[in-house]
């Protein structure tokens, strides 16, 4: 019988290989999967030998340990796949997620910021600074076009045309999709790209279009860390998330009367239901204005 370790590998292989997930939804899985591998190595079980009680045992030991109904809802959906693969494998006879239920979830609003906040912080880098102008056009790219964090740092040279105003970008699930930049981000590129990336990247070769100031690929951490410093020179004093840009994005085109097919295609989500979260922050900002203006609000 294999171990916890090598099963969860394959497992992940077989993620990788057939489904073509994301680095960052493999990693999820294997996280979510190795914890519980270690938590029943204290109770001296294994992954092969759970049932439906051990299993209620691990998320009872999750909520007294008072992590979120969501992290707990993300850990189930793992565990059925792990369960539901070997059981199509034939390594196991049942699934002991079966006969257990997801944690409800409440509507998550993503944060996100007004247009006045976007604009503040899209004039916080210094364009007259090799820095600057990467960050300003990464900030620029990823407000104009919606780009997953992931989307943006792996951006290659060969998925962009500047002279349709284009990204051609590698989704989830290797899924691909066009999506335009607007006039100000495409400015704002071919500046950083004539003037500050050959400073990043000397006598060196490669291939992505952000790169660190040692040449090499720029990481989410880096790049988090750039958001956080510009929100701080703006003034904005509201919690951001790597993803606050994208959110933004979305956000406004929908005020602006973008429907939400549209928006799903840009934004690459496989399924409508995931976009249409964002009908819920326009909804409450038109509330919000409302209650501001109207006499009897």
């Amino acid at each position: 019988m294999r171990s916890d370790a090598q099963l969860i590998d394959s497992f992940i292989d077989f993620l990788w290989v057939e489904q073509g997930l994301s680095d960052n939804t493999l990693a999820s899985y294997r996280s979510d999967l190795s914890k519980f591998s270690q938590w029943l190595a204290k109770q001296e079980q294994d992954l092969v030998r759970v049932n439906a009680e051990i299993l209620q045992d691990y998320l009872a030991w999750r909520y007294q340990q008072q992590l979120s109904a969501r992290s707990t809802a993300r850990f189930l959906s793992s565990v059925r796949r792990f369960y539901g693969h070997w059981v199509m494998q034939g390594l196991l006879d049942s699934d002991p997620t079966l006969t257990v239920s997801s944690p409800k979830l409440g509507k998550s609003l993503p944060h996100t910021l007004t247009e006045a906040e976007t604009l503040a912080l899209l004039d916080a880098p210094e364009g007259d600074t090799p820095l600057g102008k990467r960050d300003l056009a990464m900030i620029e790219l990823m407000y104009s076009s919606g780009l997953r964090v992931s989307e943006l740092i792996s951006l290659e040279l060969s998925q962009i045309s500047l002279r349709q105003g284009v990204v051609r970008v590698l989704g989830k699930g290797s899924k691909e999709r066009l999506v335009p930049m607007g006039e100000q981000a495409l400015d704002c590129l071919i500046d950083y790209l004539q003037t500050a990336r050959p400073e990043f990247l000397g006598q060196k070769s490669h291939n992505t279009v952000f790169l660190s100031t040692r040449g090499q690929q720029m990481t989410r951490q880096t790049f988090w860390h750039r958001i956080k410093h510009y929100a701080k020179v703006a003034g904005i004093r509201k919690h951001l998330s790597p993803h606050t840009l994208r959110h933004a994005f979305a956000t406004h085109l929908l005020n602006h009367g973008a429907d939400l097919r549209t928006l799903q295609m840009l934004l690459g989500h496989s399924d409508l239901s995931t976009t249409q979260i964002y009908t819920y922050v326009a909804k409450e900002r038109l509330k919000s204005l409302h209650q501001q203006h109207h006499p009897r609000g």
